[in-house]
């Protein structure tokens, strides 16, 4: 494998690399990929007692921001995980967001990414990918089950054996693994190599990142201008650490890529937002195309897609990497189960759900894209009109569609969910995640043991299973319990059940593992 084909590439950490290992051994798990997606799923399995090996072709992580924001979903599984904390305290948080049109100074549309206050983590962090990888991997090497592998590179794959070829800089070896996942990006190489593709749409548009550093105090909000003063369809404003700003362009499509990202060429764009007055440096520029596209399965025998490899969305409305720590998070305990003997056959709605998760981010984006980028007379003059009333009308403004962002996508028709047989007027319907609350001694998630547990507003005798009881009145409001109510939550923190007069029989009709 040649290291000379990496030196173009940005670099935020170096790593030794790894010397190959001896051929032919065999693992329990092998990651392939070392981005968000496949850390988090090697961390959640390590935290579980599992040996797990993740392949990482670079021997750095790799500088350039590419994925920045993360939501309160994601937050949730780091936190469980134990990285939050350094997250959050390194982001920028962030919970409003204001949609501008033309020059005007006041925007026409705002919201809110945190509409149920009092949880433990924010709506949204903008945080560069480079630290979240890097703070998942010091946790990662506080595990004694969990080996990296730094420059090590999937060549060949025999899904008949479950074997991969592997190269490094010196020498080639094979590998064997009960479960290959698969969290190889958006070019896998192991998709490739099983001749598999995705099926979608990609949109002929070209959009120009822009991350560059200055120093002005601006408000922490995501900011998105339709038509802008400074030319192009739309751009966006984000602010990250350390003083970096990403600048998001939309350009067209008949474009030269190669020129776009000149400097002399992205700085008229990166004047007209932030002002000609503001000095600012180039950290990182670069154009992308959306693309909605996804695999028709996850789940191939022993081998499984996360995230970009499986799925792709357009980054506006941060679905791409959310969506991919969702896959892992999925994922992680359901092979922890079977790895602990039960039925491979868990693993099954890891598919089903993670195609619902792709098959709703895919939807939420195409639509963005749509309202971004009209592609007809018709279909501009009916997003013009939006605008239009949006201005002057405040029912107008949720149809405003500056790319809908990230929240947690619900299952309420899984073969793990359980249908209410009782009437609720509010709480948290089966099949969606639960949501935090402080209680008298920490916060809720924080209390969820990473198993299956019960919600309860009394304690309940004789439990087979962890209660954490909910008796003070804004838990009993924000999940409608009375005292004979109960949740079943499963341990990725989804709903699984939920019963008004629940007992111990109830456990026996859903999917929890008696």
């Amino acid at each position: 494998m040649a290291r000379s084909s990496f030196s173009a590439i940005p670099r935020h950490k170096d790593y030794a690399a790894v010397p190959a290992a001896a051929d032919n051994a065999h693992h329990v798990v092998i990651i392939v990929g070392g981005g968000p997606v496949g850390l988090t799923a090697a961390l959640d399995l390590g935290q579980r007692g599992h040996k797990v090996v993740v392949l990482n072709q670079f021997d750095f992580i790799s500088g350039g921001s590419k994925a920045i924001c993360f939501g309160k979903r994601t937050l949730d599984i780091w936190n469980r995980l134990g990285v939050a904390d350094r997250m959050v305290e390194k982001g920028v948080v962030w919970n409003i967001g204001k949609v501008f049109r033309g020059d005007r100074s006041e925007p026409i549309y705002e919201f809110d990414m945190l509409a149920a206050k009092d949880q433990k983590m924010p709506g949204f962090i903008n945080l560069q990918q480079y630290w979240a990888e890097e703070f998942l991997i010091d946790a990662i090497m506080e595990l004694p089950n969990v080996e990296l592998r730094w420059g090590h590179q999937v060549s060949a794959i025999d899904t008949e054996a479950n074997r991969l070829t592997i190269e490094t800089d010196t020498d080639t070896y094979t590998a064997t693994a009960d479960w290959i996942l698969a969290c190889d990006g958006s070019r896998s190489a192991i998709r490739d190599m099983m001749g598999l593709d995705f099926e979608g749409r990609i949109f002929e548009d070209n959009f120009l990142i822009a991350d560059v550093k200055f120093e002005e105090e601006r408000p922490v909000e995501r900011w998105f201008w339709f038509d802008p003063p400074w030319g192009g369809a739309s751009a966006l404003l984000h602010k990250q650490p350390d003083d970096i700003w990403r600048l998001d362009f939309q350009l067209g499509w008949d474009i030269d890529r190669e020129a776009a990202i000149r400097p002399e060429n992205v700085a008229p764009y990166v004047k007209g937002m932030i002002g000609d007055d503001v000095p600012f440096e180039e950290e990182w520029y670069s154009v992308y195309t959306f693309q909605c596209r996804r695999m028709a399965r996850f789940v191939h025998d022993r081998v499984i897609f996360l995230g970009d490899s499986a799925h792709l969305v357009s980054p506006f409305g941060a679905r791409g990497a959310n969506g991919g720590v969702a896959d892992a998070d999925n994922l992680a305990w359901k092979l922890d189960a079977v790895l602990n003997g039960a039925d491979a056959s868990l693993i099954e709605t890891f598919n089903e759900e993670g195609i619902c998760t792709a098959d709703e981010n895919i939807l939420k984006s195409t639509q963005s894209t749509d309202f971004m980028t009209p592609k007809s007379t018709v279909s501009r003059a009916c997003r013009d009109a939006v605008l239009d009333l949006a201005e002057a009308h405040e029912f107008a403004r949720p149809f405003v569609n500056s790319g809908r962002l990230s929240t947690p996508v619900s299952y309420p028709e899984s073969s793990l969910t359980t249908p209410d047989r009782d009437t609720w007027t509010n709480g948290i319907a089966p099949g969606s995640p639960a949501i935090d609350l402080p209680l008298r001694n920490g916060w809720l998630l924080d209390s969820l043991d990473g198993g299956w547990n019960l919600l309860s507003g009394k304690a309940i005798e004789d439990a087979p299973l962890p209660v954490i009881v909910l008796d003070d009145d804004k838990a009993r409001q924000r999940y409608g319990l009375s005292n004979g109510g109960a949740y079943l939550v499963r341990p990725d923190q989804y709903i699984a059940a939920r019963w008004q007069h629940f007992t111990l029989d109830d456990l026996e009709a859903t999917a929890w593992p008696t």
